[in-house]
């Protein structure tokens, strides 16, 4: 299939593809007489792999090791554990500081008469030092 069929049957777009193919994410694609790119069913496959394991959120980096283990059929599930918990002990870390810059802005939105005055406490924190703004 050509690079077109590729993406629609892996949800992945042309761009992505060509992208993990020069990163090496995917291997490089066999090239038709004329140069154009043609994938089979393994690569659709790894295509998911990658869509799937982005969905997740996981980083480049870690979705080559991924499919590094998914490849090696002497892995030890232990080693995927660990990586799957990395990134959800990333997630966690991430999800608290979002909640704490939501908690920040509510609090000076809270703070905010929202009327016709100029004064913004908004603004204020926006235009403070790191050291003063509320946290």
């Amino acid at each position: 299939m050509n690079i077109g069929e590729a993406a629609r049957a892996s949800g992945v777009s042309a761009k992505m593809i060509r992208y993990y193919e020069s990163i090496g994410l995917v291997p490089a694609a066999a090239r038709t007489n004329s140069g154009y790119r043609t994938y089979g069913n393994t690569e659709v496959q790894i295509l998911r792999f990658i869509r799937r394991g982005r969905d997740l959120g996981f980083p480049v980096e870690t979705i080559a090791a991924l499919l590094a283990l998914w490849r090696d059929r002497s892995r030890q599930s232990s080693d995927v554990k660990r990586l799957a918990l990395d990134h959800v002990a990333d997630l966690e870390r991430k999800i608290a500081e979002m909640q704490a810059m939501a908690s920040t802005l509510r609090h000076l939105a809270e703070t905010c008469a929202g009327d016709g005055r100029p004064d913004c406490p908004i603004l204020d924190d926006l235009g403070s030092s790191p050291a003063k703004a509320c946290h």
